[in-house]
């Protein structure tokens, strides 16, 4: 079984790159080079996420829908573009990004798509720890 942090490094925080490379790339016309470095990724991992070859493409298109996770990417976007560095703001929102997927229960619509088999009676253990931790 995973846990909620593998879930979200192998599969939701892949996303939000994704989506960072390509709102970056695309719209605010920064250099594949430069994305990567920002991001702490690999230029050819930049290339890959904005064709599409890199990444969950049905995740990123669920996550994309979200209007309020679009909003908190929307927010690092413009510090990464008008600040060119990872600050300790963007870390900030970037947690916070993460705490929100969590406590919305993104998280468990993703672990629920990984492993189909999961126990109710664990699922439920695991809502209730999230909404006290989510306080």
């Amino acid at each position: 079984m995973l846990l909620p942090s593998e879930i979200e490094s192998k599969s939701l925080i892949p996303a939000v790159r994704a989506i960072l490379a390509k709102v970056l790339v695309k719209e605010k016309g920064l250099k594949e080079e430069e994305v990567a470095r920002l991001l702490g990724i690999t230029q050819a991992a930049v290339s890959n996420y904005i064709r599409g070859t890199r990444g969950d493409v049905e995740l990123i298109s669920k996550l994309s829908s979200f209007q309020q996770i679009m909003r908190m990417i929307e927010d690092i976007v413009e510090d990464l573009s008008s600040q060119r560095a990872y600050t300790a703001g963007t870390l900030s929102k970037f947690i916070a990004l993460c705490n929100y997927m969590r406590y919305s229960f993104i998280i468990c619509d993703v672990h629920h798509s990984l492993e189909g088999n999961i126990d109710e009676k664990i699922c439920e253990q695991c809502k209730i720890i999230l909404t006290e931790t989510g306080k």
